[in-house]
């Protein structure tokens, strides 16, 4: 096992009515504050009357219009109202795209230029204003991560960033009913991120068995209550059980003892979204299992643990299979042409795998398997 050192500050409020706890929390931190989010459903669902009620006390002003997969126009937009407003504290509601923009603007207040600039890491921010996360879609974690991925589609890249332990919310609050609205699709899509998200860790560089029985069992987790609740998407407690499956997946429980984990698929995936607007999850069910499959004589141990662990079959083709069989069940894509797009698109997408890298840290892509995982992906 490697070294390491576990740290992280995020308090998390995690229950019925834990919104409750808001203007107490918030009190400590200012009385500015912006409040961003996506489009209406916040308001649609009747959250958003629920928190301007709860910042009464608060000057509050608002950007609204975060994109599913974030762009850097709007972190740069929503960061220069922040300055204008010299806000005390940011409130990002939402899923992962919202917190993500929130993390990277809370940085951006402190520079005047293009926030593009932080995410590539040519100017060093070594500020940032505090951030409160309320979760109303359960999948990336990043409530209680200090990482972020924004697109920018001048460049046409999709790239992640992080800056802890500046980058981490100070408090999240997670209430399994916010996420009643979600629909089955989009729960899916949740949850397809968070299998994604372990699976990441577990073939990541490094010896550490108790983080991948973790992998295993968070897994398991999300099959257990995820398939049921596409049926029940009012259950509190299967809505609760994957909101924190998804919160574990990715807060560093399932990485401690290993160098770092993968992230090739996640690489391959944002170039899906990238191209197409593609939901996050939906990309990655597209790309898991050609994955596996293009690195499956290097990894054949690993993912036969996995099968036997988890599907109870014992060899490399049936547990990709298998992976195949559950993304179907969640309604998940697993083919680009799934997707609807055409064949014709191939020259395009291989384009920007080999523009862009697509890469992993640690199970690496000559531009040659970029191609080769292309024609699985298809």
């Amino acid at each position: 096992m490697e070294n390491f050192t576990i740290y992280n500050p995020v308090k998390l409020h995690f229950g019925k009515n834990v919104l409750e706890n808001l203007p107490a929390s918030a009190a400590q931190y200012g009385n500015r504050i912006l409040l961003i989010y996506g489009k209406d459903s916040i308001k649609k669902s009747g959250l958003y009357e629920k928190i301007i009620n709860l910042l009464k006390d608060f000057e509050v002003v608002e950007y609204q219009g975060i994109k599913s997969n974030p762009i850097i126009e709007d972190v740069n937009a929503a960061a220069k109202i922040a300055r204008q407003n010299q806000v005390d504290l940011i409130i990002a509601v939402g899923g992962g795209s919202v917190i993500d923009s929130a993390k990277v603007i809370a940085s951006a207040i402190y520079y005047d230029g293009d926030a593009w600039d932080i995410m590539t890491n040519k100017i060093a921010v070594e500020n940032s204003k505090p951030l409160f996360a309320i979760l109303t879609l359960a999948a990336t974690g990043s409530e209680m991560n200090a990482f972020a991925v924004v697109q920018n589609k001048k460049t046409m890249e999709k790239i992640g960033w992080g800056n802890p332990p500046l980058s981490f919310p100070k408090e999240s609050f997670l209430d399994p009913m916010l996420t009643y609205t979600v629909s089955a699709k989009y729960t899916a899509y949740g949850m397809a991120d968070m299998i994604a998200h372990s699976l990441e860790a577990y073939f990541g560089d490094g010896y550490s068995p108790l983080s991948d029985n973790f992998v295993i069992a968070n897994i398991k987790e999300v099959i257990q209550a995820g398939k049921p609740l596409l049926n029940e998407l009012n259950n509190y407690d299967l809505r609760a059980r994957i909101m924190y499956a998804g919160t574990i997946a990715l807060n560093g429980t399932m990485s401690n003892g290993k160098k770092y984990a993968d992230w090739g698929v996640h690489s391959l995936g944002h170039i899906l979204s990238l191209l197409y607007d593609m939901p996050h999850g939906a990309s990655l069910t597209i790309a898991y299992p050609a994955w596996m499959k293009i690195h499956s004589v290097a990894l054949a141990d690993k993912i036969i643990k996995l099968g036997k662990e988890i599907f109870m079959v014992d060899t490399v083709d049936e547990t990709i299979s298998e992976f195949e069989k559950l993304f179907l069940a969640f309604d998940c894509p697993i083919r680009i042409g799934d997707w609807g797009i055409p064949k014709s698109d191939f020259e395009t997408i291989e384009k920007y795998f080999i523009k862009n890298k697509v890469d992993g840290m640690v199970h690496k892509f000559n531009d040659t398997m970029r191609t080769e995982v292309l024609e699985l992906m298809f």
